[in-house]
């Protein structure tokens, strides 16, 4: 039996030796394409230096009036990179999860974080293989799959995907087609230029004609679920009930709605314009009961929904609340998002999911979840073992392997 002070190490180590399936991606192998000008697989210093989430942050240290957004843009990769980690690395303490997470990810390369220049890392970022390196992060992350977002209604993957894309075992496809619900006018026009006989009206040819999109790039993609990205005002729609759903649930496959994206708040910071505002959880619960043969993967951006869609979880099994997305992606958030869920709905969670957009977060984000989840297990651990539960070793590695694997792999499978 164990005792409580026994528990921070030993559920520190599990965590740590118990791979990740990551559910919820934009990684790509390099047969997407890795470098520059428009290579998918997005990997190295300049691009971990570069995320959209220290381009918002540098614009609060040296403002647009005093460097122009234009002119920003107009500098390249190496040159923005070093604007950012002159004014957040160098002048300032790096304290946000985003500079912590870059100096997490040099120190687990064996790069020292505290350079003021970034030229001799840079050199060592030349030397790898896209192909290799993968494997490398991939180990010091201790991933064992990555799955991929797939944006059909993006030309440039689009383009990839017809000319031919071979398997790569270590990621998995996941369609995603937000215009199809956001845009229906745009997304019915490119169908029609693809070949599908829609028309303006969701007549009973259009119906087919999209299902049949669907289906053939569900293939194409070899999807293990279908996803979109929703605005807090999302509520339903024909096109989401009539084609995509029956389509899901004819594949036995789930549907994967993160809800509360706000876009181009301020259009001037591009990837970083985006915001977050609170959704309607009932929106979901709905969905979970009109359409109870479907299974429905749900995040949601804004902390004040996270409560209730815990408790709506409770309600349906075919609904599975997942990961901490986007702006909840902070320890102290992850910490009560984590700890609010396990006291409500136990080990059925999917705890977390990194939502790379460079391969080399996957360290930094895996190594900081593990960190708090298991800072959260522990607590709730001890609280067991007061209440007298006989907990073994062989409970926490069950635990472990369900939060971080099993629970989303056996929700796939329905």
């Amino acid at each position: 039996m164990l005792s409580a002070a026994d528990l921070p190490a030993l559920v520190t180590r599990i965590l740590a030796a118990q791979p990740v399936v990551d559910m919820h991606t934009h990684l790509y192998p390099p047969s997407f394409g890795s470098g520059a000008p428009d290579g998918l697989m997005l990997w190295g210093l300049d691009e971990l230096v570069t995320y959209h989430y220290l381009i918002a942050e540098v614009f609060r240290a040296v403002p647009a009036t005093k460097l122009p957004y234009a002119q920003f843009w107009a500098m390249t990769k190496t040159e923005q990179a070093d604007h950012i980690w002159k004014q957040l690395f160098v002048e300032r303490t790096p304290l946000s999860e985003a500079c912590r997470g870059v100096v997490t990810t040099l120190s687990k390369l064996g790069l020292d974080p505290g350079v003021k220049s970034l030229t001799s890392h840079r050199q060592w970022f030349r030397e790898q293989d896209p192909n290799d390196y993968i494997d490398r992060v991939m180990g010091l992350a201790n991933v064992e799959s990555i799955t991929m977002t797939n944006a059909v209604f993006d030309d440039n993957e689009r383009a990839r995907w017809l000319a031919g894309i071979a398997p790569d075992p270590r990621f998995t496809g996941v369609l995603r087609f937000d215009p199809l619900l956001l845009d229906w006018p745009r997304a019915g026009k490119k169908l029609a230029e693809w070949g599908y006989a829609v028309e303006d009206a969701l007549t009973e040819t259009t119906v087919r004609e999209t299902k049949r999109f669907l289906n053939e790039w569900c293939d194409r993609v070899r999807a293990i679920y279908c996803a979109v990205s929703l605005p807090p005002e999302f509520r339903s729609s024909e096109i989401l009930e009539k084609i995509v759903l029956p389509v899901c649930e004819q594949r036995n496959i789930p549907f994967a709605m993160m809800i509360g994206s706000r876009r181009a708040v301020n259009p001037d910071l591009r990837d970083a314009a985006d915001t977050g505002g609170l959704a309607d959880v009932t929106a979901v619960t709905s969905l979970c009961q009109r359409f109870p043969n479907n299974r429905f993967f749900v995040t949601m951006l804004a902390r004040e929904n996270q409560h209730e869609l815990a408790v709506a979880a409770r309600k349906f099994g075919n609904l599975m609340p997942f990961g901490c997305w986007w702006f909840l992606n902070n320890p102290s958030l992850i910490d009560e998002i984590t700890r609010m869920r396990i006291e409500l709905l136990g080990t059925s969670v999917i705890p977390q999911h990194s939502d790379a957009r460079v391969l080399d977060q996957l360290i930094y984000k895996w190594d900081h979840s593990r960190i708090v989840i298991g800072r959260v297990l522990t607590e709730k651990y001890t609280d067991l073992l007061a209440a007298g539960w006989p907990l073994t070793e062989a409970e926490i590695e069950r635990d472990a392997r369900m939060f971080l694997k099993d629970n989303f792999l056996t929700f796939l499978r329905g």
